[in-house]
């Protein structure tokens, strides 16, 4: 063990995180303990793998953020998975019985989560390194087709196999949490084994700020010279780009360099072509000079499929009831459907609970009775909360910024995004045109608002079941 002990910082670290975060989610989360210290890192002790890479895209920035703050120095976190003993096991040990202390502990042999050495080994397709932009578990064998999917799974195969030859350039588009960005993360990772070619992944908001920091800097030959020299280019949500003149431009201009040199290039976006308002004509007709094919919601097979291939992925035995229940119950998107089973799991490690079919009704409850309803409009809620609130329908699309309505608008965006699929770029604009960060900023403070306000959730709710019930 090093002479080095930072302890008193992971304490005091933890102990500003549990008055920043709701008590569940702290509970739920914060499940670890200091290990030991070296020079520049702190080793925290979890107790599985799934929890430690948990941690790691949650909090690992936050955590080593705050960790900077009071220490004054840049301080790294490591895990240590170390299990944890069951309570029941202890109270058998305690009490001197340790001829059959597995038999009296509850033992979870189907439902506990377990990393054997063998899913390292499986997972390791090639001794080639992770390309540092894609994510290494999104490839074509992690990806479930259904009758939804096959067109543009057959496509991303295709491209990946003869890569700006072809279907070039491709459009993937459909709603949120389909798997668009799955699917081009496939071929760029499945490019990468088989050769050397230059693969940018990126999304059109960092294209665009990008951009802004070039023009800023001076340096736009260098932004330039980064995404024209790119064998594979592939950019997700192009719909960021609408008003954006100056990138669309640009990206105009890179299109062309890339197309021209047999380069390959796949885009994805929230709605069709057509359905794109303030994107110039000539960079659509560009998008739409290669394949252009749509994701649309899994069916209910399709959804257990991908519940039993997800739960397979972590290596975790959930109840085909269970797997039943969560397809029946969420038919919205893959994005909700792995968000249900990562909920169960975490309970599981947690509190060393079997999912049972029970567990899961209690636990997923509060999903299961608020579902996003694409039948609700924008306008309904801003009528419903206008009413609420005794102030003018067109008050909410206006520019007043008072706080008699500034704060109604913010419930009303706040519960669009909550109860809708529209996406925030959408809602900004049915909000009076205004930017999608507003809508982000909105949503930001409600949620900050719901800490602190215990009459807040009360009122929220009682604007839902009005909204639900504004058409009957």
């Amino acid at each position: 063990m090093s002479g080095w002990n930072y302890s008193i910082f992971w304490k005091e670290a933890k102990n500003q995180f549990k008055t920043e975060l709701n008590e569940q989610e702290f509970t739920m989360w914060f499940n670890m303990e200091y290990h030991s210290s070296s020079e520049s890192s702190i080793i925290l002790s979890v107790p599985s793998s799934f929890y430690r890479d948990q941690i790691k895209q949650r909090y690992q920035s936050k955590i080593e953020n705050k960790l900077q703050e009071l220490s004054g120095q840049p301080l790294n976190i490591e895990f240590i998975v170390k299990p944890r003993v069951k309570e029941e096991m202890q109270d058998q040990e305690r009490a001197g019985d340790s001829e059959t202390p597995y038999a009296a502990a509850p033992v979870l042999a189907e439902n506990r989560i377990t990393y054997p050495a063998r899913q390292a080994i499986r997972e390791k397709t090639t001794e080639k390194q992770n390309h540092p932009m894609l994510r290494a578990d999104y490839t074509f064998n992690h990806f479930v087709v259904g009758e939804n999917s096959s067109f543009a799974y057959n496509a991303a195969m295709a491209i990946s196999k003869n890569p700006g030859i072809s279907y070039n350039p491709c459009l993937i588009y459909g709603g949120v949490g389909l798997g668009k960005t799955h699917l081009i993360q496939a071929v760029g990772n499945y490019i990468h084994a088989v050769s050397d070619k230059k693969i940018i992944y990126t999304t059109a908001e960092n294209f665009t700020n990008e951009f802004i920091q070039a023009l800023q800097d001076k340096t736009t030959k260098d932004f330039k010279n980064k995404y024209r020299s790119a064998d594979i280019l592939l950019i997700d949500d192009i719909h960021f780009l609408q008003k954006k003149v100056e990138t669309q431009e640009e990206l105009f201009h890179t299109f062309n360099a890339l197309y021209d040199a047999n380069k390959q290039m796949i885009f994805t976006c929230d709605r069709p072509l057509s359905e794109i308002k303030n994107m110039s004509e000539r960079l659509c007709s560009r998008f739409e000079r290669g394949l252009n094919v749509d994701l649309q919601p899994p069916s209910y097979e399709t959804r257990c499929a991908i519940l039993n291939k997800k739960a397979e992925h972590k290596s975790v035995s959930i109840p085909q009831e269970v797997i039943e229940l969560i397809a029946l119950n969420i038919a919205s998107n893959v994005r909700d459907l792995e968000a249900c089973l990562t909920k169960l799991i975490a309970y599981s490690e947690l509190v060393n609970k079997s999912v049972t079919l029970d567990v899961a009704r209690q636990q997923l409850r509060d999903t299961f009775n608020s579902p996003k309803d694409i039948s609700i409009s924008i306008e309904m809620i801003q009528k419903v909360v206008s009413n609420y609130f005794n102030i003018s329908y067109q008050d909410m699309k206006g520019k007043k910024r008072t706080r008699a309505i500034a704060f109604p608008r913010q419930i009303a965006m706040y519960i669009a995004r909550e109860i809708t699929e529209y996406s925030t770029t959408e809602l900004g604009m049915e909000f009076g045109g205004r930017d999608h960060t507003t809508v982000m900023h909105a949503c930001q403070k409600i949620d900050e608002r719901l800490k602190s306000d215990s009459t807040l959730e009360p009122m929220l709710r009682t604007l839902i079941h009005k909204i639900k019930e504004y058409e009957k």
